[in-house]
């Protein structure tokens, strides 16, 4: 028997754990812009990242459900309710099942409480359901309550930042029969409930309103279940959430599952079932601009990257064009609508750059403070130019093209005249803001890039695969812009200054990238501040695939360098290898095994030929997937598949996280289902 949740108290001080909040063994559902995070009984208790969220911000922290002691059976034991199980239905529900347990119900589980959970654009909503089996009436008199919350992703994120703050709790208070509270400055959510339907074989009643109760940040209701002999009683309550302050507001779902062939083969089902559920997320995660169906995008993962991110969002409509071109028309078309226009330092903004991400409040990290909009990223602006060939060639309407081609000429000069910004014919970052992020590729930690010691690299960093991004968005930029003939004398010049440029860019890095180490040649994971490689041997390598600066040869040492045991784990490639310096299995750039990475490497290996390898990969990942129920996470450990017979979770990894759940599709088709 459990012992039932405490309810919510106005004066509980705030659980903070001294850890980044940890997610792996969290349920969730999810509609973007709005999650709910809770225990897997679906209790609430306010602790690490557990809450319902609208946006960037903790709308309720603590939600319990528990038996009501009645006065009028205050000397008789009270049921108990004890967790039996939680069913994921899809990103958007959740069941969770408790066992109704007392004195006088017989030892058999007769009588369950249901609670099922479903996300919408709107809100939460929860329904529960009293099912009996037992051969007499049963009452179940249940006390629900809620604290509202304040706080800020980033507060929930870091727990220092929230002990610091503290930021403060809206007052609810009591209107029209439903409970109503502040978010923000404009926004408002409002907390409804009713009694549902008593149903046996010959009795059903209609639902009431139930009238909560406020008392500051606390709101509790109150519902008495009775269901008659082998039937069922419901209640239910509703969380309605709106803020004009959210930047992006829920899509339109798409529904999509490409016709695959049911297949008696385990592994071939395996990979199907991991597809269904992948393009099942990637429909939870779809945001648009609000009243703009046509600039739709994946917003990145759950919780934290809740929103828009240009990489991510190119990347996972990349991934996943094979099935659907308007994932990336959407991306394409969202980017586009705010490319930069000016130079500030502050934002990272240049002309015809592409952003990182968009928030509400921007984001504290540490020593780091991203602004609302922020610039800083290398690889989102050939990222774009990519998808914006691929998705063409995929069979996205020719009119985009033309559409878009004032923002793909601006693209293509901030590859021109600021993506290289010393002159050295390579691509390379550098914080000049003071408070930006350090590393501005992919892996995006601070202690990222590493020589082969494990040391760290410093000054303006020169990514490996973000040379391969810009050559061949370099040479499909030529191409795109000469399809609709120019548009004016410097757009007449592009072409050629752009295929100059990739010339320029291919010599430098064949020149200075390439390391050698007792299993052969490979290119470094970068050049630092002193345009040294930085020799540590990493994922970045495999980005290179099939992006055409890399002739067959060199393809092939590449693909053999990625199979090794010291960076294919048997579950995917490691982000760092394991004789580096710096290694280290949950490292979170350092040795973990990231989705997406495996899964962009695996396409590139379909791209170059390397058909044989691309299905090792894709065995990997659904063997992994198998462990992380058909939901591929952010990340996860690199431990070899020789050591462990799982890969072990991330704790603090994002999940469903689009550019993971994109993966899905490489896997299909390396696998042959597509």
């Amino acid at each position: 028997m459990s012992t039932p949740p405490s309810s919510p108290s106005p004066s509980a001080a705030r659980r903070v754990e001294n850890h980044q909040p940890f997610l792996h063994d969290l349920a969730v559902v999810l509609r973007a812009p709005l999650q709910a995070w809770s225990a897997p009984d679906g209790t609430i208790m306010g602790v690490g990242a557990q809450g319902v969220y609208l946006g960037d911000t903790r709308v309720v922290s603590d939600l319990t459900c528990e038996v009501e002691e009645r006065p009028e059976n205050e000397h008789v034991e009270r049921p108990a309710l004890s967790p039996l199980s939680a069913e994921v239905r899809s990103a958007q529900e959740v069941v969770f099942r408790r066992l109704v347990t007392a004195p006088d119900l017989p030892g058999d589980p007769l009588v369950i409480l249901e609670r099922t959970r479903a996300a919408s654009g709107r809100g939460i909503r929860e329904t529960l359901r009293l099912r009996n089996d037992d051969d007499h009436p049963r009452t179940l008199p249940l006390r629900l309550g809620l604290v509202t919350d304040g706080a800020t992703m980033s507060q929930v994120k870091d727990p220092r930042l929230m002990l610091a703050q503290d930021p403060g709790r809206p007052g609810a208070h009591v209107e029209e029969g439903a409970a109503r509270w502040s978010i923000g400055e404009r926004g408002e959510a409002v907390l409804r409930a009713s009694t549902g339907t008593s149903t046996s074989t010959s009795t059903s009643t209609s639902t009431s309103p139930i009238v909560p109760e406020a008392d500051g940040p606390v709101v509790t209701w109150r519902c008495i279940l009775e269901a008659p002999a082998r039937g069922a009683a419901e209640a239910s309550w509703e969380l309605e959430l709106a803020d004009p302050d959210v930047p992006f507001e829920a899509a339109d779902p798409r529904h999509l599952l490409p016709a695959v062939e049911q297949d008696a083969d385990p592994e071939r089902r395996a990979a199907r079932d991991l597809l269904a559920r992948s393009l099942a997320d990637l429909d939870a995660l779809r945001l648009q601009v609000p009243g703009d169906p046509a600039r739709s995008f994946a917003a990145a993962g759950a919780p934290w990257f809740f929103t828009l991110f240009g990489r991510d969002s190119l990347i996972a409509a990349s991934l996943a064009l094979p099935v659907d071109t308007t994932l990336a028309e959407g991306t394409l078309r969202t980017l586009a609508s705010m490319q930069g226009t000016r130079i500030v330092t502050a934002t990272a903004e240049q002309p015809g750059k592409i952003l990182h991400e968009v928030r509400a409040q921007g984001m504290e990290m540490a020593a780091s403070h991203l602004p609302p909009v922020y610039f800083g990223t290398i690889d989102a602006t050939p990222l774009w130019i990519e998808l914006l060939h691929d998705a063409l060639d995929a069979g996205l309407d020719p009119g985009v093209l033309a559409e878009l081609r004032p923002r793909l000429e601006a693209a293509a000069h901030w590859l021109l005249e600021h993506a290289d910004a010393d002159g050295d014919g390579l691509l390379e970052y550098i914080d000049e803001s003071g408070h930006g992020l350090t590393n501005q590729g992919w892996k995006d930690s601070d202690d990222s890039i590493r020589r082969a010691d494990g040391s760290l690299a410093s000054g303006a960093i020169a990514l490996a695969e973000v040379q391969g991004y810009a050559y061949a968005a370099a040479l499909h930029a030529a191409d795109l812009l000469e399809r609709g003939g120019p548009t004016g004398p410097s757009s007449a010049e592009l072409p050629a200054r752009l295929r100059a440029f990739a010339t320029r860019l291919h010599e430098a890095f064949h020149a200075r990238f390439w390391c050698e180490d007792e299993r052969g040649r490979y290119p470094a994971i970068a050049l630092d501040g002193a345009e040294r490689p930085v020799d540590g041997v990493a994922s970045n390598m495999g980005h290179l695939l099939g992006t055409g600066l890399l002739d067959a040869e060199q393809e092939r040492l590449v693909a053999d360098r990625l199979m090794d045991p010291t960076l294919f784990s048997g579950f995917g490639i490691r982000t760092l290898c394991t004789d580096n310096g710096g290694y280290g299995p949950l490292r979170y750039h350092g040795g973990s095994v990231w989705t997406h990475d495996t899964g962009y490497i695996l396409r590139g290996m379909l791209r170059a030929g390397f058909e044989d390898e691309a299905r090792v990969l894709a065995r990997g990942l659904v063997r992994a997937a198998d462990s992380f129920d058909q939901r591929l996470p952010e990340l996860f450990g690199g431990q070899s598949a020789d050591e462990v017979s799982a890969p072990l979770p991330y704790p603090a990894s994002c999940r469903p996280q689009a550019w993971a759940a994109a993966s899905a599709v490489p896997i299909a088709r390396a696998l042959g289902l597509l």
